[in-house]
């Protein structure tokens, strides 16, 4: 599979590029493809963060995967399934491996960016509490990846195999010292924490109860995660703990304004916000920051 994920310093560039058109935009009064411009550009900061911390991590590689060891180690202690058993299971039938790797590759940013384009047309009176849990719980993420943390299948010797490689599948690039730099970010998953973030906006946000079937996404994601041995059970657990952290400050900031429920969400009838749609996308476009 080509890797397809751009550099840190393709999407800085591409970052500034979308702030300065946003900047332009908003100038010209065009207030709608401004906030569009400035949201994306945000959110490719964002991953140029994620990327920078990723080549930042490679402080030891020793020590990355002593901690990984560690982790399989503690879980097995704990009671958890192993998750050598769980990419066993799979191995033998490749149709269902390369279709795991696949969803891998391409699932992770691909739902999130088409949640986001969702709410920002549809649902602009709750975008930004979603935006804000996203930018919040990858940053934590961030902070912990500083710390590197080698994933399962740079652990031949615990019987882990990189079923991604195996395959040709893999969306990592050329190695340093033998280790691919990004590879040593893998606690805690921000894989799972935004396949979380998905279900639950969708089930918020949305109406009827075909909704119900995005909470097969954070589960699809999970088993993927762990049967193609890019993390272990530990690593989404504690990135759901850290997203449910960040719901609680935003529930707490929240009440501290004087509001209920989930900050910045706007259930009327049919899920709109009051008002219909263009009522909250018109008072998303008086707060966006550019073009004022």
């Amino acid at each position: 599979m080509q890797n397809l994920t751009l550099t840190w310093q393709a999407s800085a560039g591409a970052s500034v590029v979308l702030f300065a058109s946003a900047f332009a935009a908003g100038r010209a009064r065009r207030r709608t493809p401004a906030a569009l411009l400035w949201e994306a550009g945000l959110l490719l900061a964002l991953f140029t963060l994620w990327q920078v911390v990723g080549h930042l991590s490679v402080m030891s590689t020793d020590h990355a995967l002593d901690r990984a060891e560690w982790i399989h180690r503690t879980e097995l202690d704990f009671g958890l399934p192993d998750e050598v058993a769980w990419q066993r299971a799979v191995i033998p039938h490749p149709w269902l491996v390369q279709a795991a790797n696949y969803y891998y590759a391409t699932m992770h940013f691909g739902v999130m960016l088409v949640l986001l384009l969702w709410l920002f047309l549809k649902h602009r009176a709750n975008y930004a509490w979603v935006r804000t849990t996203v930018v919040a719980t990858t940053a934590a993420c961030l902070l912990i990846q500083f710390i590197p943390v080698a994933p399962p299948r740079m652990l031949p010797g615990n019987g882990f195999v990189d079923l991604a490689v195996q395959y040709g599948q893999s969306v990592y690039g050329g190695a340093v010292g033998g280790v691919v730099p990004d590879q040593l970010s893998a606690m805690p998953s921000v894989h799972v924490a935004w396949c979380v973030i998905v279900a639950v906006a969708v089930v918020v946000v949305g109406r009827g109860r075909w909704r119900w079937l995005v909470v097969l996404h954070p589960v699809l994601t999970v088993v993927v995660v762990v049967v193609t041995a890019n993390h272990f059970w530990a690593d989404g657990l504690v990135a759901v703990a850290l997203l449910l952290v960040v719901y609680l400050v935003q529930h707490a900031a929240a009440g501290w304004r004087g509001q209920s429920g989930v900050p910045g969400v706007v259930v009327a009838s049919g899920g709109a916000a009051p008002g219909g749609t263009e009522a909250g996308g018109a008072a998303a476009e008086e707060r966006s920051p550019v073009g004022r």
